[in-house]
């Protein structure tokens, strides 16, 4: 005995549990489809909007990322405090202050305490000393108190002063490895590491390298041609393991580094702006800053700060330090460039540019597996056979019976249950392929004898006798499949006015019912599509999905269709010959030999035309039914003569019910006609 063996886990929210099916997606896309006849906008919009599942939750959407993207931007800008930077840095050397004070104070205490030497000569040595330490600590705490209560210049007053306190000496090297840092990251991601506890002789090699690198720049603005290849044999190990391969890529990573310390000093209110320039200017050797400075503005004349280099209006309480802020800045500006491709998505339907991996780090892992969910939509449609192509898809026969699947069911959804019915029939007739079984004659049905039978019932109602008498109640005849057969063609209308007034997604929408009602019920029927606007053309069932009406051209070229259609009606042998005509307006145009001619209001000669159009069909026996989507007067009044001149019927239809008159009529009208 063979067993199964299944896996229960705890739901965490990951878990898939009906998974995205080919042709529920299929159907999402037909609507737009429909309309616009173009898969990849209609994929667009998929993507946009999303589409319910099967257990009633709502499939990811680029509009729901877009929205978690932008309430994560609206929580931290609610959250934070931006001119905290400031008020971290003034904290910080307080405490480097406090702690000098504290260490003075200490160092004093200590030697205060310190027992006093036995000998003379030791005692004299002390206090020599403890005077000398007692003069330092005054000069020191003299130079404390007048140092300026602005950051920029406490750290410029602190830059020459001698402390006292190891630790205080410490913080304060710490805190100018920080303001350096985030300065030579202005550069290069990698010198920021390498700015920590420089010695004389490396901060000599960045000034020359700054050098060199503005001497490049200058190059290029006076139109000589810069020497990188000597510039990174000579300096490419500052750039780490992935130096750029160009100057215009070096220039490209720098502006992205430089544009976060913009957007910092931009969000900055305008004084914290300036007391955090003034104290990364203190913290940096005056010549290296002179470099940076003149780099800073070379920069800005070749390449202008770009878009991502914007102001973010924080308007929180949470304090942040300054690599905290930078951070911050790093992760606006990822949002930002995130938000971009998202939008380009939605845009174009392509999802190639937005970073799975970025999604994931900015949003979290379940934005990625959305985004994963979503990019495999193309590959499923094409997988199950529905679409093809790669830059440009286009529906294969299989979709387009799809969507024609699906505009059936919701044409047939909207009838009522006793409007119509597959019945079976107790009417035989003759034309189909002899059957099986015989019926007794009866007036009117082909003479097929089965004379086996025929003899029989005579014998059996006459005994046996030579010769047998037959009489007509003898008769026993095969019986003929029932067989009717329609050739239909249905003139759609492709004026502009189809589209302006929203008539054109229910008029295809119903012929590409019609073709799936055809194919599934009754598949020895012929239908034809022609199209008419200006001219009249006979369309294919794989042009209808991609069809929309004519923009361009003005006309309604009634007289065209119908001479086009009474040429296709030719070919049909027995049977029902009908058209269908799908308009919302009279006719417009005519030809005159091959030439359209329109005029508006309707002409004379536009409808005579198009009515000895009309008495031609007659007489060949075509019947015209019309359906109309607008009952303006004119078109009323044309299609009324028109129907006097045909008997055949017309309908005024909205463009919602459309499809139940159609249907409907197509089923209720098909004739019994014996196939020659």
């Amino acid at each position: 005995m063979l067993y199964q063996r299944y896996r229960y886990s705890h739901w965490d929210g990951t878990q898939q549990i009906f998974d995205l099916d080919a042709s529920e997606v299929m159907d999402a896309l037909s609507d737009d489809l429909m309309q616009q006849g173009d898969v990849m906008r209609a994929l667009r919009e998929l993507l946009r909007n999303g589409m319910p599942n099967r257990d009633g939750s709502q499939m990811p959407s680029l509009r729901q990322l877009m929205e978690r993207l932008k309430n994560q931007r609206r929580q931290q800008l609610q959250q934070s405090n931006l001119d905290s930077v400031v008020d971290d840095l003034k904290e910080r050397l307080d405490n480097i202050l406090r702690t000098e004070r504290d260490g003075i104070q200490k160092r004093l205490d200590d030697a205060a305490a310190q027992p006093e030497p036995a000998d003379a000569a030791g005692k004299e040595q002390q206090r020599s000393l403890n005077h000398l330490l007692r003069q330092r600590a005054a000069r020191n705490l003299e130079r404390l108190d007048d140092l300026p209560n602005d950051v920029g210049g406490r750290i410029q007053g602190l830059m020459d002063y001698d402390f006292m306190d190891p630790d205080a000496q410490q913080q304060f090297q710490e805190l100018l490895d920080m303001l350096k840092s985030q300065m030579a990251q202005n550069i290069s991601q990698q010198m920021r590491d390498q700015m920590q506890n420089m010695t004389p002789e490396q901060m000599e090699a960045m000034r020359d390298m700054m050098r060199d690198l503005n001497q490049m720049l200058r190059d290029r603005m006076e139109g000589r041609q810069p020497d990188f290849d000597g510039f990174m044999q000579k300096w490419g190990a500052m750039f780490g393991d992935d130096p750029p391969q160009s100057l215009d890529e070096l220039m490209e990573r720098i502006q992205q580094q430089m544009s976060q310390m913009q957007s910092l000093m931009d969000s900055l209110s305008p004084g914290a702006r300036q007391e955090l320039e003034d104290a990364l200017q203190s913290a940096m050797d005056p010549r290296l800053a002179d470099e940076m400075s003149e780099f800073a503005s070379l920069m800005q004349s070749l390449m202008p700060p770009d878009e991502l280099a914007r102001q973010y209006p924080f308007l929180g309480d949470d304090s942040m330090t300054l690599e905290q802020a930078m951070e911050a800045m790093r992760e606006m500006q990822s949002l930002d460039q995130l938000e971009q491709s998202l939008q380009q998505a939605m845009r174009s339907g392509n999802l190639d540019d937005v970073d799975p991996e970025q999604l994931a780090e900015l949003l979290g892992e379940d934005a990625r597996r959305a985004w994963e969910e979503l990019d495999r939509l193309r590959q499923l449609l094409k997988d199950a056979g529905y679409i093809t192509g790669d830059d440009q898809l286009t529906l294969t026969a299989r979709g387009i019976r799809r969507i024609g699947q699906k505009a059936m069911r919701e044409v047939f959804r909207q009838l009522k249950k006793d409007r119509m019915g597959n019945h079976d029939l107790d009417t035989r007739g003759a034309g189909g392929d002899v059957l099986g079984d015989t019926k007794p004659y009866e007036f009117g049905d082909p003479l097929q004898l089965d004379l086996q039978a025929t003899v029989k019932n005579a014998i059996v109602r006459g005994g046996p006798q030579v010769p047998v008498s037959l009489r007509p109640d003898d008769f026993e005849i095969y019986r003929n499949e029932h067989m009717t057969r329609a050739a239909t063609i249905v003139l759609l209308d492709q004026s502009r006015s189809m589209g302006l007034f929203n008539n054109w997604a229910a008029a295809k929408k119903v012929t590409l019912a019609l073709f799936a009602l055809i194919r599934q019920q009754y598949p020895r029927d012929t239908l034809h599509v022609v199209g008419f606007s200006d001219y009249a053309r006979e369309l294919q069932e794989s042009d209808l999905a991609g069809l929309t009406w004519n923009n361009w051209v003005s006309g309604t070229n009634l007289h065209h269709a119908l001479m086009l259609s009474r040429k296709l009606l030719s070919r049909e042998k027995g049977g029902t010959r009908q058209i269908m005509v799908i308009t919302d307006g009279e006719p417009t145009a005519h030809l005159e030999g091959e030439q359209a001619y329109f005029a508006y209001p309707p002409s004379y000669r536009t409808e005579l035309e198009t009515l000895k159009e009309v008495r031609r069909c007659t007489q060949e026996g075509i019947i015209i039914n019309t359906f109309m989507l607008e009952n303006n007067y004119q078109l009323v009044n044309f299609v009324d003569r028109m129907t006097r001149i045909n008997r055949g019927r017309a309908f005024y239809s909205s463009s919602e019910n459309l499809g139940e008159y159609m249907l409907v009529d197509y089923i209720t009208n098909r004739r019994k006609q014996v196939s020659g």
